[in-house]
């Protein structure tokens, strides 16, 4: 790899807007705002895959399960309790082990599409069982939700729904699924995830075969967001966003942890198997722009924390336009009286 191609398409690639972004993003919704019907992902190979994580993924993972404790840590903040609560896809094991009586749950029912992953969480119940948790298990979808209208009162989904082609549509289900008051948490990856990996697949793939076809998944941008949880129907959304920066030994571990946790490529229009001049490329280009002093390679991981509940009149409105009895000019006036002062 010449050192000149590397440092040309670093700059490329690391600035605004730059190609790999155009490559890899996508559209949420079409022009009429509704859900886009084109399929991105193979769902029936990501079950594949997650049946194959089910064997791989440690007991603990340390990525994983701080994701799934810091979404967890939400319900600490609500002064009311969640009895019937549904996990679905990603991280359901740590979610169910790190659940410490939060939320005073009494009854979880935990759904995947991987009946492998579904005996894994069954294993562990038996195991190290929650107390005072009544659990039980579904093998289903979440893009066909097999939940009784109004029959939750919380919904959790841990690093699963990007793996969704119909993402709107998925959340709208969970919000029929959940009674009036009832609250929505999730936590997806977000664009800038293995941004690392991306730069040096891409540079590799110029060099070595003169194109680009595409090695990992689409996913929402963090100003997506909002917008998702809005048209889904969501009241006081609220969104946020963390990055997690793992260090590993060589950019191969980094693709072993990506399997375990079953966040391999799953695209159905994806390329080929990479062939080995290009896979050894990546590594070479991955290692020479990010590795650091002592030869560990990073990889980005960026997490978007959604918040959202169903209607219930109770809750909190906006005002009506036009209705406030004091102009921010009135506040300005205030405010620099007392700075006068």
């Amino acid at each position: 790899m010449r050192t000149s191609s590397i440092k040309f398409w670093q700059r490329r690639l690391l600035a605004g807007g730059g190609i790999w972004k155009r490559l890899y993003s996508t559209e949420i919704a079409d022009d009429a705002g509704q859900s886009s019907k084109v399929k991105i992902f193979d769902r029936h190979l990501k079950r594949k895959q997650r049946d194959r994580a089910a064997w791989l993924m440690q007991p603990k993972d340390s990525l994983v399960d701080a994701v799934a404790e810091n979404l967890l840590d939400r319900l600490e903040d609500c002064k009311r309790t969640f009895p019937t609560t549904l996990c679905m896809g990603g991280s359901l094991e740590a979610v169910r082990r790190l659940l410490r009586g939060r939320g005073g749950i009494e009854k979880l029912i935990m759904m995947d599409t991987s009946n492998d992953i579904v005996k894994l969480c069954k294993n562990a119940e038996m195991r190290m069982p929650n107390e005072n948790i009544e659990t039980s298990y579904v093998v289903g979808d979440e893009e066909f939700l097999p939940i009784k209208e109004s029959s939750l009162d919380l919904v959790i989904s841990c690093l699963g729904l990007h793996w969704t082609n119909d993402l709107p549509g998925a959340m709208i289900q969970a919000r029929l699924a959940l009674k009036p008051d009832g609250l929505f948490l999730a936590a997806i990856l977000g664009g800038d995830t293995l941004k690392e990996l991306r730069i040096a697949c891409t540079v590799a793939q110029m060099e070595r075969e003169g194109g680009i076809s595409p090695r990992l998944s689409p996913l929402a941008q963090v100003r997506d967001a909002g917008n998702l949880l809005t048209r889904a129907g969501f009241m006081l959304p609220g969104v946020d966003v963390d990055e997690y920066t793992v260090r590993y030994k060589n950019p191969l571990e980094l693709i072993e942890h990506l399997r375990a946790m079953g966040e391999s490529n799953a695209l159905i229009h994806r390329g080929k198997i990479l062939n080995r001049e290009t896979a050894l490329a990546t590594a070479a280009v991955y290692e020479s722009m990010f590795a650091a002093e002592d030869g560990t390679v990073p990889a980005t991981f960026q997490v978007i924390y959604m918040t959202g509940w169903r209607e219930h009149p109770s809750q909190q409105k906006a005002k009506q336009r036009g209705s406030a009895t004091i102009s921010f000019k009135d506040i300005q006036k205030q405010f620099g009286q007392s700075d006068e002062r």
